[in-house]
């Protein structure tokens, strides 16, 4: 981009990928699986390989994006729409809400997770004009429930990561003649693990087991997708004049339909979806903008509430909430330059915080981590038979499930661990007792952290979502 250049507003195209792991692309696990048009994609664009989630579960991430605020701010500190935990707060406003206040378009195609329950916090309420897709976590493949503009649509016998692409080529052809905002929320590769047979075959010989065979089927099927996706914007005439990103809400699923049925490459980060480990937070992002982006890869710094300063920065748009935002302004890193950056900070529990379990801080070269606790990660049975229930039976539950769940006597907290990333970017080596008055600088910041954000959770989202503090060792 010459640096005298005056650039026009461009089109936002915005796709995560749900539960696609650093290792599920082909340009970093040496097409292992097969993603052709990512791999293109990347060819021609900025990759960011030191790229973060805010959180290690969906909901919690994909509301950090949409805000530009750290996801226990916003009140969505969990995954179980039942239970109201991934309610964004009605005081937020979200990067669709505050681009459609300056002239954009916007429409969201596929998975929303950050307010399942409740009319005022459904897509369209949240600055989407358009909505297809499925407010909860997750879609059955081939039986799927999606809403049309508030209206039910029925499987037609299509794949689901099909009918998001069809639908996300519609939402271009209607609105090329003016600046957009589309989000993409694909559910692949999300369980329930289901693929089109044709495209399992293709993965048996490569992949250690079905499951995974059937991952990278549907990483394959959503990479098909996206390249439909950049062809309608060549076919619009948008390519150049649209900003596209690329990225996945966390790391991926080991668990599977069985313990560790579905482990596969992950590029050696330790850890997965669930864990504040590098395996479940660290995740490329591509971005393609021929008219503003110099292509090529970048190790800068950078985390899922960047995006919302950012972009509104691209768009020329506000940040109307007046919200103080935890992300920066990431455009300088587009032609070359640097972002100065401070620590970041992560921590994720079922049903309400706590400090102790599943916490971590990285600042620079250094990331101490509380690892998770046994238990505080952990379903209670009955909310996993809801879970399941109101993706199929959405009307059962109009309103959230109330009370706690059943409380449980956990373990006291182990000794937390630090890990040099700048030698040790698998996080194999804890070097805690080597460097204690590291260890007690970022604790003490963690500590802060912590009490900033549940102090706001407490004091601005109460009545939205049952919730409590997570202070103790027994929820």
């Amino acid at each position: 981009m010459r640096a005298s250049q005056q650039l026009s507003r461009p089109n936002i195209v915005l796709i995560l990928a749900d539960d696609m792991g650093y290792g599920d692309f082909g340009f970093v696990n040496g097409q292992l699986n097969s993603t052709p048009e990512l791999d293109s994609l990347a060819s021609d664009s900025l990759v960011f390989t030191q790229h973060y989630s805010a959180s290690p579960v969906c909901a919690p991430a994909r509301a950090a994006f949409l805000t530009g605020r750290y996801p226990q701010r916003t009140g969505v500190i969990d995954t179980l729409e039942a239970r109201g935990t991934d309610r964004l707060s009605l005081a937020e406003v979200t990067l669709a809400a505050a681009l459609r206040a300056s002239g954009y378009r916007t429409g969201l195609i596929g998975k929303w997770h950050t307010g399942a329950i409740g009319e005022a916090y459904a897509p369209g309420e949240r600055g989407f004009e358009e909505f297809v897709g499925f407010r909860g976590g997750w879609q059955d493949y081939w039986q799927w429930n999606l809403e049309v503009q508030g209206k039910r649509l029925h499987p037609d016998g299509r794949y689901l990561t099909d009918v998001l692409a069809d639908e996300s080529v519609e939402f271009i052809q209607r609105h090329a003649g003016e600046p957009f905002f589309l989000h993409v929320a694909f559910n692949a590769p999300h369980f329930p693990f289901q693929a089109p047979s044709e495209l399992i075959g293709r993965h048996r010989s490569a992949a250690p087991n079905e499951v995974v065979a059937t991952i990278y089927a549907m990483v394959e099927a959503m990479d098909r997708g996206v390249g439909r996706i950049r062809q309608a914007l060549v076919d619009a005439g948008l390519s150049d004049k649209t900003i596209f990103l690329f990225t996945s809400d966390n790391g991926p699923d080991h668990g599977g339909e069985g313990v560790h049925s579905a482990a596969r490459f992950n590029a050696g980060l330790k850890g997965a979806k669930q864990y504040v480990y590098d395996g479940g937070i660290r995740l490329p992002l591509i971005l393609h903008w021929p008219e503003g982006v110099t292509p090529g890869s970048t190790n800068q710094f950078a985390h899922f509430v960047d995006w919302y300063p950012t972009l509104l920065g691209v768009a020329g748009a506000e940040n109307p909430s007046g919200l103080p935002l935890d992300g920066q302004d990431l455009r300088p890193v587009f032609t070359g330059s640097k972002v100065e950056y401070g620590p970041r900070f992560w921590q994720w529990t079922r049903y309400q915080p706590m400090l102790a379990s599943n916490a971590a801080m990285r600042d620079g070269r250094w990331k101490l981590v509380h690892p998770a606790l046994a238990g505080t990660l952990d379903l209670d049975p009955e909310d996993e038979r809801i879970d399941a229930e109101i993706k199929v039976r959405p009307e059962l539950y109009p309103e959230p499930v109330n009370g706690p769940p059943s409380v449980r006597s956990l373990p006291e907290p182990g000794p937390v661990q630090l890990f040099d990333i700048s030698e040790d970017e698998w996080e194999r080596h804890d070097v805690a007792a080597r460097y204690p008055t590291v260890v007690a600088r970022m604790e003490a910041e963690l500590n802060r952290w912590f009490e900033s954000v549940e102090a706001e959770r407490s004091n601005t989202h109460r009545g939205e979502q049952w919730g409590g503090r997570g202070d103790s060792h027994e929820q």
